[in-house]
Formats: C-alpha cells, sequence, structure tokens
C-alpha cells in the first residue's frame, strides 16, 4: 500500500493550495480517509478526515479554511486549503484507515509520507 501526498509548497499568508494524496494497493472506497499535520518540533495534530460516507470532519483551527474531499474512481483524497496562515506550516500527511480515521490518529492503517506547506507572513 502506497499513500502518495503531493501539492505542498511555499506560499504568502492568505494563499490557497490543493493537497492531493493518491493511493495504491488498497481497495480505497473501503477507506475512512485523512488528513494531519506536523510543525517542526510539535506534535503531529488532526486536520481534517473524511469517512466511507463522504461525512467531514475538521479541526476547529481549519474549520472554514480547508476542504477535504475524495475521488473514489480516482483513489484520491484532496485537501483544499485557503486563507492560508504561518500557523498552518507543518509537513502534511494522509491517513488511511479501515474504518474511519480518528481525531487521534490510533488505528490507522496507513500513513503517507507527507508533503511541506510553509507559509510566511
Amino acid at each position: 500500500v502506497q499513500l502518495q501526498a503531493s501539492g505542498g509548497g511555499s506560499v504568502q499568508a492568505g494563499d490557497s493550495l490543493k493537497l492531493s494524496c493518491a493511493a495504491s494497493g488498497l481497495l480505497f472506497s473501503n477507506y475512512g480517509m485523512g488528513w494531519f499535520r506536523q510543525a517542526s518540533g510539535k506534535e503531529r495534530e488532526f486536520v481534517a478526515a473524511i469517512s466511507r460516507s463522504l461525512t467531514k470532519y475538521y479541526a476547529d483551527s481549519v474549520k472554514g479554511r480547508f476542504t477535504i474531499s475524495r475521488d473514489n474512481a480516482r483513489n484520491t483524497v484532496y485537501l483544499q486549503v485557503n486563507s492560508l496562515k504561518p500557523e498552518d506550516t507543518a509537513v502534511y500527511y494522509c491517513a488511511a484507515d479501515r474504518i474511519a480515521v480518528r481525531q487521534t490518529g490510533s488505528g490507522v492503517n496507513y500513513w503517507g509520507k507527507g508533503t511541506q506547506v510553509t507559509v510566511s507572513s
């Protein structure tokens, strides 16, 4: 199983990015998917998740700015990140869980390698 995240970059505050995570080696539609991030020197934190039935969950810090979506035909989960702030700077990881991605990240079956997002003020 591979989860390949892409779409990160160095941007200015207020800019937008669209992160993608392409999955292979698993029956994608059967997995809950999610995004986490880890800033330098900090613990990993939950960002967003989307269930198999397309229910969406967001961390309070990103509600209204980030949107998670999935395309089962393309085996890909997306994270549209708008109105970026310097505090959004982190490595963003995607995750797959056979049941549902929990906000704690516990029980996640597969993790991707991450894509760096750097936001300057």
